[in-house]
């Protein structure tokens, strides 16, 4: 009897290993089986929506099903974040996000996630970032905006894409710095930012979303906030150029809710990663100012991590107010 029990244990104990094992490697081997939601976490129309949708466009095809695109804005991608943060790790709901809403948004206010409940697929770009105002407005450099604004106190008005986002933070360090009172008006994406310059409800903004409009004349570039200068606008200073030192870093990627078998992150990393490699990829994305970039899931983890902890020290040290 005992050793007829300690074969049918025996088989019981390899079932349930089996059952362990057996699933990732067939999710990765079938997956994907049906369409796969990817969320946007900004409006449609600003350089994050554009970007992502030409990815997708290429790695539907690579993965052999559709890749259903979806907006959710506000709150500098920390509403979509939050509500993704509780979809099912199946591989069937990712995101599309820049690392403000992962790095710099849990650190500054409450919201229903934190960086741990994603797991990252891939680093697909790095956005360009300025400072704009209208072309017909009488500021032809940064230097003369903060002169105004010095000499007008609270009367200048800029817009970003959300608080505590880089572009947000790079105002307030300028305004630190000169010692003088603009007033940030955030929006929930670069699209209605936009509109809102181009409708004169701020004075300028601080942004990714302007180069096509400065490109055609509506919009002036009056500071690159990258570490380098833009390639579209190569006679235009940088913000650290002109004696600030700082710059955005924020970055393009795709994540998805924590949990999601290795295997299919992998298979994504790949899809995407393949797509990255189209001829027109480069051409398009240079338009907007953005630069192909790529970190695989783990390289993507380990930036991320790091980042977390250099971003808080600068939100201590910058006195960015924080909600309990």
């Amino acid at each position: 009897m005992k050793a007829k029990h300690g074969w049918l244990w025996g088989w019981i104990f390899l079932a349930m290993a089996l059952s362990i094992i057996l699933p990732n490697g067939l999710l990765a081997q079938d997956y994907p089986t049906k369409p796969i939601n990817l969320v946007v976490t900004f409006p449609p129309g600003g350089v994050l929506d554009a970007s992502t949708r030409m990815l997708a466009a290429r790695a539907e095809k690579i993965l052999g099903q559709p890749i259903v695109i979806a907006n959710v804005g506000g709150g500098a991608g920390s509403v979509a974040l939050g509500s993704s943060a509780k979809e099912k790790p199946d591989g069937y709901h990712i995101v599309s996000c820049v690392t403000t809403g992962l790095i710099r948004i849990p650190q500054m206010r409450p919201v229903p996630y934190k960086l741990d409940d994603f797991v990252p697929i891939l680093h697909f770009a790095q956005p360009q970032t300025a400072i704009f105002v209208k072309s017909d407005s009488p500021w032809k450099t940064l230097k003369e905006l903060v002169e105004y604004a010095r000499q007008n106190p609270g009367k200048v008005t800029y817009t970003t894409s959300g608080v505590g986002s880089p572009m947000h933070m790079i105002m307030e360090f300028i305004a630190r710095q000169e010692k003088i009172q603009w007033t940030h008006v955030p929006y929930p994406g670069g699209g209605p930012a936009l509109s809102a310059v181009l409708g004169g409800h701020v004075t300028a903004m601080s942004d990714s979303d302007g180069f096509p409009s400065a490109k055609e004349g509506s919009f002036r570039v009056l500071a690159a906030e990258g570490e380098k200068r833009l390639k579209g606008f190569p006679d235009v200073p940088t913000v650290k150029e002109l004696g600030y030192d700082i710059f955005n870093e924020a970055t393009f990627l795709l994540v998805a809710p924590k949990g999601t078998p290795e295997p299919i992150i992998k298979k994504l990393d790949a899809a995407f990663h393949k797509a990255m490699e189209d001829p027109e990829l480069p051409g398009f994305l240079d338009k907007i100012e953005i630069q192909v970039s790529y970190r695989n899931s783990q390289e993507t983890k380990k930036y991320l991590d790091e980042l977390y902890v250099r971003i808080g020290k600068m939100i201590k040290d910058f006195n960015i107010p924080v909600e309990k």
